[in-house]
């Protein structure tokens, strides 16, 4: 049996996986929490060791949400060339 309390879904290693999980996440309408670890007082000293951001969401999301980051882990990274 599931709950409605709160639990850690998924640590985003970037801004960019951040958004992108965000978006999916109000797309499907699952609430959630995010705690960003740049703190600008340590120059972004925390996110090397915990990530950019962590979310949070219902115990009863999880199954759902656990679908979601793996989706958004398995999307293509676009790299650009300085050239």
């Amino acid at each position: 049996m599931t709950s409605d309390r709160w639990i850690k879904l998924h640590s985003a290693e970037s801004i960019f996986e951040m958004e992108t999980l965000k978006a999916a996440l109000d797309r499907d309408e699952i609430e959630y929490v995010v705690k960003e670890h740049k703190d600008t007082a340590y120059d972004g000293l925390f996110v090397l060791q915990k990530g950019y951001a962590t979310f949070f969401i219902r115990e009863k999301d999880e199954p759902a949400a656990r679908q979601i980051v793996a989706s958004v882990k398995n999307l293509p990274h676009v790299v650009l060339s300085e050239d």
